[in-house]
């Protein structure tokens, strides 16, 4: 899998997106991958919003569930 710096996919993107191998392009900032480009006839890319309205949020997703007094 090729990696490369933001900068650089940003000056050579058109190129790139028309040349992209199967396993696709790791994108990096600062040395840390921050995103990854894969060819949308991949394997994995069939994934990308399969489960949209399959899933039901049940309960307060930003909280714990657990009871406490912070001045205890």
């Amino acid at each position: 899998m090729t990696q490369m710096k933001a900068s650089q996919f940003k000056e050579q993107c058109l190129f790139l997106l028309d040349h992209l191998d199967p396993e696709g392009i790791v994108i990096t900032k600062r040395g840390k991958p921050v995103a990854k480009v894969i060819p949308a006839t991949s394997g994995c890319a069939h994934l990308i919003g399969s489960m949209r309205g399959q899933l039901k949020i049940r309960g307060n997703l930003m909280t714990t569930g657990l009871k406490w007094d912070a001045e205890s």
